[in-house]
């Protein structure tokens, strides 16, 4: 991506600090300055990457259409390595150097968004994740100037649980991992479980574990029906093997959203098999019928994503996608002026982007339901729509 002389300059410790003293903010001939924090490096970084490149392509579009109300967007990034820490320090760079306008997504992890929120919130700098745990937008009173482009873990645990409605399922093990995102989920399924009359257990491993035996024994002979695994990290492939091994494969599987990864299915090979992944729907686009709103999009996407980058998008790439996309309609709403994106946010209404159907209020930051969420499967080589609401 050519970077253009202010973003090389941002580039060169101090010269972006020096320069944004000279220049008013905001004028209507400069850049709009938008940062943006990922972990291209790290256990996240298959995530990361992808997000990535989604939000350069919709920068480039964007920008390739005459900007958002005349400014071109002027994009900052940096890599978090999968560190909260360094992500902190991004951060506050973005807003106290970069001088950043809004900060889409954080740090493709849930922990490092949650301690990203409370700096944006106080600078009073809009911010958009891109990242899954509720706790992020809420409470909203705490939280007027963060939003989310992805789906709850709440919601999609509502969206397996229809599933288990269906397949009379009611006994079942949710385990997850220590990290933001895991407990993220463990709080969720605490609301959902009784409320949807599931009998839960619950276990937690380490994100870098690679043994899972005494928690999967312990699942074995609770006689659970079902076991959902929360993850974003390759010690989802340790799940899937040693599940295998003990005989678990002919239960119910089921990995989140996190885990829809083609690579991490490639990596379990056989043990993938049995394997149900609550999944955006961007992954099984084309089998999706002629009427779902996101069809044509996603599609569109497909066909702009691959020339530009030899691959195809994951759903992650499509969450970084939308944030660009929720920003520029929300600018548009309320004419251009950044301190009033909370606004433009809080008023859009049945915006079909790739991820889903969003849907933001004053009371909800949080845009998408458990309707955008789809069963899939991984066969012959891709994904494969398996249940679809």
């Amino acid at each position: 991506m050519h970077l253009g002389r202010r973003s090389f300059l941002q580039l060169v410790p101090g010269a972006a600090l020096a320069l944004s003293d000279l220049r008013p903010a905001q004028a209507a001939n400069e850049p709009l300055r938008i940062g943006s924090i990922l972990s291209v490096t790290g256990p996240a970084a298959f995530l990361g990457e992808d997000m990535k490149a989604g939000l350069q392509l919709a920068v480039e579009e964007i920008n390739a259409a005459g900007g958002i109300n005349g400014r071109k967007i002027a994009w900052t990034f940096y890599d978090a390595e999968s560190q909260t820490q360094k992500a902190i320090s991004a951060t506050r760079r973005l807003i106290s150097q970069d001088r950043v306008e809004m900060i889409l997504s954080g740090g493709n992890m849930s922990g490092i968004a949650l301690a990203m929120a409370p700096l944006a919130e106080a600078a009073k700098v809009p911010f958009i994740s891109s990242e899954g745990a509720l706790a992020i937008v809420t409470p909203v009173a705490g939280r007027r100037w963060v939003f989310k482009s992805t789906v709850d873990d709440g919601d999609v645990l509502e969206r397996i649980a229809d599933y288990f409605d269906k397949k009379k399922i009611k006994k079942v093990a949710l385990l997850a991992d220590t990290s933001g995102f895991g407990q993220g989920a463990v709080a969720q399924m605490k609301l959902v479980g009784p409320k949807r009359g599931l009998d839960v257990m619950y276990e937690s491993f380490g994100p870098a574990d690679t043994d899972m035996m005494p928690q999967l024994t312990r699942i074995r002979d609770s006689g659970a029906e079902a076991i959902v695994c929360w993850t974003v990290t390759p010690a989802g492939v340790v799940f899937l093997k040693q599940a295998q091994q003990l005989g678990l494969d002919n239960r119910t599987l089921i990995h989140s959203y996190g885990f829809v990864s083609a690579d991490y299915m490639k990596l379990a090979g056989d043990a993938a098999k049995p394997l149900l992944l609550a999944s955006l729907k961007i992954s099984v686009g084309d089998q999706l019928p002629d009427s779902d709103p996101l069809k044509a999009g996603i599609l569109k996407l497909y066909r702009n994503y691959e020339a530009r980058f030899g691959r195809p998008p994951s759903l992650y790439a499509a969450e970084s996608y939308d944030a660009m996309l929720l920003a520029q309609q929300a600018l548009l709403k309320v004419g251009g002026d950044p301190a009033k994106i909370p606004e433009g946010l809080e008023s859009i209404r049945n915006f079909a982007g790739l991820s889903g159907v969003f849907n933001f209020s004053p009371e909800r930051h949080s845009g998408l339901s458990k309707h955008d969420i789809v069963l899939i499967n991984w066969r012959d080589g891709r994904f494969n729509l398996v249940d679809y609401a």
